[in-house]
Order: C-alpha cells, then structure tokens, then sequence
C-alpha cells in the first residue's frame, strides 16, 4: 500500500494504482477518454492531466503514473497531487481544444447522444469557445461488419477499440495508421470483424465513432425504461440491462459484475432483440386434419386433456428447452409427477450429466472468476469460444498474465489463445487418464490446474464414462483439494444447471428425451427446439414456448409463452450461481407465462397445483430446494463427489469429441428468429469457406 495525498486529502491505495485510480479514491473526478481499467495504459488522449507537487513544471497524465513514480518532500512529506488547480484547468481546456478541433458537429444525429462521453466532459471541462478557424478534416468511413457502424470523422484516436479487440477479443482487426492528421482507425484487411465479442467496443467507444448498427437511429437513451436482467443465451448468466420503449424491446447492454461477465457480453447476447419481435406465438394453435389452426385456450386444453385421458402416466413425458426458467420447470415437473409419470428430461441434447452423481459432477467448480486463480488447464470436448464467449475471454486474460499452460482433447479449434492440442478423442483421454502422457506433469505440477469438461465430450453415448476419466484425472493430478476445486463442465444451456438441481431428469422408471420423442402418447415440450424431431413419433405433442420453430412446427398444441425479457425467472449458471431475471415488457397478443399455462392446464386436467401465482409458487420452491433463494451465491458441492465419480467405471468410444454448437450465433429460437444473427451466420460461414480456400 501507498499513501499519499489528493488535493489535501490523506488516503492509502494498492502499490499498482495509477494516479488516476488514486485521485478518484480519494473522492475527485478525473476526465478520461483512452484510459480503461479492463485495457492497457495508453495514455495518448491527455485529457487527464493532474499537478503533481515537487514534479515538473508542467501537467502529468495521471493514466500513464503509477503512484510509486512520485516522491515526497525532503523531510518525509507525503507525495501529493492535484486535480483542480488553475495549471490543471488549464491544460484540460487547452486538450478539450485540440478534441473538439476536427471533431463534427453531430450531436442532434449523433446515436451516441445522451451517452458521449465527449459532451460530458465538454460540458464539464472544456471553454465555450474555439481558436480554430481551419476546415475540418474528413475520414472514410469503415464497414466493420453487420454489427458496429463507423463515422470516424467523429474519431478521436483513443484506441480503446483496438485495445479491446486485441487483448480481450484476442485478435488484432483493428489498428491505427497513419501520423498525426493522417491518423485513423482501420481495419487491416478492409473486412468484417469475426470477434463474437465485437459489439463491445460500442460502449467502449467514449464519442460516436462506434454504434451499434441495427439501433441506429431508432430511439434516444432518455426515451427508454431500463430494466436489469439476466441473458439465457449461453449458460454464463451475464448480467444485462434491457431498454424497452413501450412493449419493444429496442436494445440489450451489459451490466457489470465482476465475478460472472466483468462488463462484458458477447455479439449474441447483445444483438438478439429482434428476434424478440418476430416469429412470435401469440395464440394457441390445434392440429386439425393435418394442418395448424388457430384456437382459443379453453379448446386447446381440451385437446390435450382428451388426449391425457387416453393414456397412463407412465406415457406421458416432458422436455425443458435450453431457455426454461426454474419455475417453469418446476411447475411442469409438479404436474407431471401428479399424473404419474416420471418421465421428464432437461437435457434435450442428450448429456450423460445426472444429479444422482452429485453436484459438483455437473457445475462449474473452479467458477468464472476462479479461471484468474488457475495455472493450468485441460479442457476436454469444449469449445469455449463458441460455447461460452465471456468464459473465453476470462481465460485469455489469465493466458495473457503467463505461466498458464493450455492444452485441448476435441477439435483444433481458433480459441484465440495459443494451446497444445493433445489428441482428437478418447485415446489421448485414457493416456492421460494412465498417467502416460506428458501433460499430466505439468497438470501435476500445478497448484491449481483446472479441467473443463464440454458439451462436445458429454452427449455422447460413452459421455458418463468420459466425465468419469475427467473426474480420475482431477483426482489424480491434485485438481481437487480443501481450498480448491478445478473440475468444471462446461454448459451451453442456460437452464441446464437449473433443471438438474431440480432434479428435472428421469425418474426410477422413467425415459431420456431421446426416448420419450419417439414413444410417448403425450408429449411436453417446454421451448424444446434442439432435438432431431425427424425422428418424432408421440402422439399427442404440445408445445409450451414463444417462438415458432422447430419444436412448434411438429406439435399438435401450441401453448404461446413469454420470452426471457417478458417474465421474471430464475435462472442458474453454469458455476452453480442463481441469478433472477426481470421483466422488462409484455408477451404478444394471447401468450402468458410459462408457469402460469401449466397451472391452468393442471386445472383443467383434474390434478391442480397448490398456487396460484408466482410468488406461492416460489415459496413452494424454496421450501423443496433452499439454494434457489440464495440470489447471486453459489451453494456450494461437495468435492469428495468428485472423487466418488472418479471410481465409476469406464467404457470409451473411439471417436473425436466434436463440438456442440456449429454455428456460434444460431443456437436458439429468438436467434433464428433474428435478422441480424442470420445475417452474421451468413457471413461467418462465407469466412469460413474464405480461410477454407
């Protein structure tokens, strides 16, 4: 720690604090433009120039000073600065000046209006005058892809975004040439940008050089209402704030939590709100000679009751889909369980995970912001980028600190870290395993080696027998201790860890989804989309969820539901943590809530559950499972499971681990809903085929 004093103010702060870092602990406002905690010293704006006691004659830029660069007086002085002295006011108006130079006149068409950091310190810091009479320079716009759209006659040379899309996104699209009035941010080849994280240097972007291409000019920051969320497009939980203007959902910004996704979110994440708006259900349909009709609810009810009444519990079944919020798993688990059946699934995809192998058998142990405490990582049949963008990131930036050996069992994939690739599948598996392959050493040789198990190792038929060589590993390699746990699975579904807390899989005599599509007379599905419905023989198939895909197209009664952003839910991450969701708006038309649905069809059915809202339904919840009223905390798991998995036997396949998610921004229904994400799939692929070539 160092003390020192900020316009007469004594404090203490970490040795590796800037000045700038120093000076807003002790209460005073620095203006900055290039300067970001998450991003390397630039200091090339000089807008956050300070006085420093005893130093040169001149203003210092406090982002690239470090509080150990100053001293104190001969007799034992505290070193001090200053932040609002004439010399500092000064100089900030004289840069504010230089700013504002070529900068355009853009404000009143400006989408970063309401938003710039540029009119705000302008206002705060600059004169009301200019000295300069000049034209105003002129520079190209760049097309960076579907995403972010550029006026970089509004530039203003901070280079956050090249920052950003080198160290975070960890690959170099963007750079500056040229010198002085010639300088400009590009892209080095005149193509789109591939990063699944590119969307976040539009709020990096302190002017409107950088804004979001499909929000431009639709609405205004002060016209929308703001409502803190949760993302279910992945299984990381991000926390995300929607902007709604009436019942529209208009645009999805990150919020920041530094242990889930810091205040980062990836391009799907971001950019998926108008696929809230299309493809909608907005009111029950029937099957009627072959063809879906519309109907109204109290029809569409009989029809499945009808159906109900023809058949015994154990041929009834239900699947939860990748964005089923708890209470609705829930409640359809209450009524499936009340007409007998035990057949109910969760894991659409056909993961060997089960509940029954404990906790820490199917979460995230090492937790996402535990990734910076690893030295070592193995991951098996994962594709974190495509998987988990942010969790990716997270991992880039414990590679980028050094010593963090990587290595990967799956496919050679672009991580945007550098690895070893150990093997293809389970033959490099069971080396390790045996303790015959060389990276065991250095796993060995850790204090906290990390393995992650993904999606691409664990829908696999021999899936229980490749967790149970991970879990060996883990053992055998000192993964799992008192003070740590480095086992972690990998999910791509937001409400995969939800489901298996709740014990949304098959009962004692119960059938998996795979099974359950082709036998059932009466079939649930709750938002279940990802499944191979060619194969599909129930019935009777109802559909309970808010867009109109696969799973829709093949139901014989579709229930409309809410989208994410239309309910409040309770979802669970990857890493265990439970995390609530709000509403931001209303479902279309005759679509209600998912849990509400099923308690009035449970009505009608003859067996009711015993609530009749959304809150009597929680509290039935937290009586059965305590850890779901435990908000942002992560119960925590027994290691020694861990252990127990390790001793079960083993029977492994010969073929590679292929990753689950073949195409990054097509993974759900509100995805394939959107315009924007199949216009980014389009151009993903043509890439691909490009490098390809």
């Amino acid at each position: 720690m160092v003390k020192l004093k900020v316009d007469g103010k004594e404090i203490e702060v970490p040795d590796h604090f800037t000045l700038l870092q120093a000076c807003e602990e002790a209460g005073a406002e620095v203006p900055r433009f290039c300067f970001h905690e998450r991003l390397s010293v630039a200091g090339n704006c000089r807008m956050c120039l300070i006085e420093v006691k005893g130093g040169p004659p001149k203003p210092a830029a406090s982002c690239a000073m470090g509080v150990r660069d100053i001293r104190g007086g001969p007799n034992g002085e505290l070193p001090e600065v200053f932040t609002n002295t004439p010399m500092v006011k000064k100089a900030r108006e004289g840069v504010m000046e230089f700013l504002l130079i070529n900068h355009p006149l853009d404000c009143p068409i400006c989408d970063q209006g309401g938003e710039c950091d540029l009119q705000d310190q302008a206002m705060a810091f600059g004169m009301d005058a200019s000295r300069y009479a000049e034209n105003k320079r002129a520079v190209e716009d760049k097309y960076i892809g579907p995403l972010v759209k550029t006026v970089m006659n509004r530039c203003i040379h901070c280079t956050r975004c090249v920052r950003f899309t080198t160290e975070v996104g960890g690959i170099s699209e963007l750079g500056l040439i040229g010198r002085g009035e010639d300088a400009e941010i590009t892209t080095y080849l005149e193509h789109a940008m591939t990063s699944e994280l590119q969307g976040n240097v539009i709020d990096l972007c302190p002017v409107g050089a950088l804004t979001s291409r499909p929000f431009a000019f639709t609405a205004r920051p002060w016209e929308l209402g703001k409502t803190e969320s949760i993302d279910v497009m992945d299984a990381v939980g991000s926390a995300i704030r929607v902007d709604t203007r009436g019942r529209e959902v208009m645009r999805i910004m990150p919020r920041v939590n530094e242990e889930v996704n810091e205040e980062w979110i990836s391009d799907k994440t971001r950019f998926i709100w108008d696929g809230l708006k299309t493809q909608r259900l907005d009111r029950p349909y029937v099957r009627r000679d072959g063809r879906l009709q519309p109907t109204t609810w109290a029809d569409a009810f009989q029809t499945i009751k009808t159906a109900v009444s023809a058949t015994t519990g154990a041929r009834i079944g239900a699947i939860a889909g990748d964005l089923a919020s708890v209470e609705e798993m829930y409640a359809l688990k209450q009524l499936l369980n009340a007409l007998g059946s035990q057949n109910l699934d969760c894991r659409q995809d056909g993961s060997k995970l089960d509940p029954a192998f404990g906790r820490s058998s199917y979460i995230f142990n090492p937790t996402i912001q535990g990734i910076e405490n690893a030295d070592a990582l193995l991951l098996i049949g994962a594709n974190p980028r495509l998987e988990a963008a942010v969790l990716n990131a997270r991992i880039r930036k414990r590679w980028r600190r050094g010593n963090f050996p990587i290595a990967v069992i799956g496919e050679a994939a672009e991580l945007r870290y550098p690895y070893e690739y150990l093997g293809a599948g389970p033959e490099t598996l069971a080396e390790l395993a045996n303790g015959s392959h060389g990276f065991v050493e250095k796993l060995r040789n850790a204090k906290k080696p990390m393995i992650v198990v993904g999606p691409g190792a664990l829908t696999r038929d021999d899936g229980a027998s490749i967790l149970a060589s991970a879990a060996s590993i883990a053992s055998a390699v000192g993964a799992v201790s008192e003070d740590w746990n480095g086992f972690g699975v990998l999910h791509t579904a937001a409400s995969r860890v939800g489901g298996l807390d709740l014990g949304f899989v098959p009962g004692a005599n119960g059938a998996n989804a795979a099974t359950m599509l082709r036998s059932m007379d009466v079939l649930f599905l709750l938002g279940a989309d990802e499944m191979e419905f060619s194969t599909k023989h129930a019935k009777c198939t109802v559909y309970i969820g808010s867009h109109g895909d696969a799973g829709a197209h093949g139901a014989d009664v579709i229930l409309p539901g809410a989208a994410y952003t239309e309910k409040s839910g309770t979802w669970v991450n990857l890493e265990g943590r439970v995390q609530m969701g709000n509403r931001a708006g209303f479902a279309p038309g005759d679509a209600r809530e998912e849990w509400a649905i099923i308690r009035a069809l449970s009505d009608v059915l003859g067996k009711k559950l015993p609530f009749d809202s959304l809150s009597a339904l929680r509290r039935q919840l937290y009586e059965a499972h305590p850890h779901f009223n435990s908000l942002d905390e992560i119960a925590p798991a027994p290691s020694n499971e861990i252990a127990e998995l390790a001793k079960k036997p083993v029977s492994l396949g010969k073929s590679g681990f292929a990753s689950s998610v073949k195409d990054f921004y097509l993974t759900n229904p509100i995805a394939r809903a959107s315009a924007v994400m199949a216009e980014c799939s389009a151009l993903a692929r043509n890439n691909f085929k490009a490098a390809a070539e």
